[in-house]
């Protein structure tokens, strides 16, 4: 019943210049219905091993209902989604919805609730953009101060002999490409605000060092993490990289760049290296555009093979960064025919509406590793076998700004 609904809805919708705001609107409103008050995302077993957050005693699920709200990236990628709706609908409530989601966490002296610098871990600085939002806006200096927080932990984070970020402390030696959006865009924007020019270079940098190591010379494609060590069990001996290619890996790399070019002055040296990774990484995508669907494959390469599937978290990020790069110049307008492919292709194979008028975006992987306990190995049947999440955060905070970036292009 769901399905027809959802078609019915397409239908409605689908192709009207009011159409993409819409759905951003009703994906927004999910958000702030299930979350009301704070975010707490319940998390599977593995991920609750992984972060220790099962008690003795417990079961798993007195172990999901008992997790408090922390300061965490679901939390900070969502919140983007809702800046960006607030910047193009100069709708209250998406202000007022990000507000009531940070302040419980900052303090007047800037420091943040449950958050830990040493720590050193990347997925902890993806709200630090609501801080520096909330600060312009505001003026108010908790804000200033607890992005400074973040940013003392970046200036701090461990970096392997070549000069790049550890994703986290606990993973020596390694980048992930999900690292490059978690920590890049707020380095850059403070930057910025802080008139600090030569920390674009680094950021630079990070994202140059990241390709040069993870990419396949055969298909362009992203290998999701790279140990310079080589001491990982998921290591190639010889390169260091990962496996796989992971779908959201990229879609993260991706975001990160088109995010990080917003704050990057036009004429800043080698600020066009980052747009012809942009080029390189969007002509490698495409390739692997699921024909029949216009979407993506959990493991990209690998379409139709046993486990493998259509996943929406990715395909979010890598129509929004596609449909950015289009509006900023990045890349050709030639591309603008698969974006739409691959818009609409969101829209009829991922979003969902419920008897009750509410959107749903389903199908989303909600989490990979590499490494931790238990051990990730970064294998085809580790990927495939994660479990799936309707309306996770990761793909929702990314499909909202698609919609956005998609308008833009309707209205041309």
């Amino acid at each position: 019943m769901k399905s027809i609904v959802a078609i019915f809805y397409l239908m409605t919708f689908f192709g009207t210049a009011n159409g993409q705001l819409e759905y951003a609107n009703g994906m927004a409103a999910t958000v702030m219905n299930t979350y009301s008050d704070s975010m707490v995302v319940r998390k599977f077993l593995n991920h609750l091993i992984q972060d220790n957050q099962i008690r003795a005693g417990e079961t798993l699920e007195q172990a999901q209902l008992n997790r408090p709200a922390v300061w965490n990236y679901e939390m900070g990628v969502v919140l983007m989604g809702f800046e960006r709706l607030w910047e193009t609908t100069h709708n209250e409530k998406y202000l007022n919805y990000i507000k009531k989601i940070i302040d419980p966490f900052i303090n007047e002296d800037g420091s943040i609730r449950s958050y830990v610098t040493e720590e050193y871990n990347f997925d902890n600085i993806p709200a630090g953009r609501q801080l520096l939002f909330l600060y312009k806006l505001y003026k108010e200096e908790k804000y200033k101060k607890a992005a400074a927080l973040l940013r003392q932990q970046l200036a701090w984070q461990p970096r392997n002999k070549t000069g790049g970020f550890w994703h986290k402390l606990k993973y020596p030696s390694q980048m992930w490409l999900d690292g490059l959006y978690m920590a890049e865009p707020f380095y850059a924007e403070y930057a910025g605000l802080e008139h600090s020019p030569s920390d674009f270079t680094d950021i630079i940098n990070q994202f140059v060092w990241m390709e040069k190591y993870s990419r396949d010379s055969a298909t362009g494609l992203l290998y999701h993490g790279w140990d310079e060590s080589r001491l990982q069990k998921w290591a190639d001996p010889k390169t260091g990289r990962s496996p796989e290619f992971w779908n959201r890996a990229m879609g993260w790399y991706l975001m990160g760049l088109v995010d990080v070019l917003d704050y990057i002055p036009a004429n800043y040296p080698r600020r066009n290296e980052l747009v012809l990774i942009v080029n390189r990484l969007v002509t490698a995508i495409v390739k692997y555009q699921d024909k029949p669907s216009g979407v993506w494959w959990q493991i990209t390469n690998k379409a139709n093979q046993k486990d493998n599937y259509l996943e929406s978290s990715g395909t979010a990020m890598f129509v929004y960064g596609m449909a950015k790069s289009i509006r900023k110049g990045y890349i050709s307008k030639s591309f603008t025919p698969v974006v739409m492919k691959a818009y609409n292709g969101m829209i009829k194979e991922f979003v969902e509406k419920d008897k009750a008028g509410g959107l749903h975006y389903t199908k989303a992987v909600s989490g990979a590793g590499l490494g931790g306990t238990p051990y990730r190995d970064g294998s085809y049947t580790y990927y495939v076998s994660e479990p799936k999440r309707d309306d996770d955060l990761k793909a929702i905070g990314p499909f909202i700004q698609a919609c956005i970036e998609i308008s833009s292009i309707v209205k041309r």
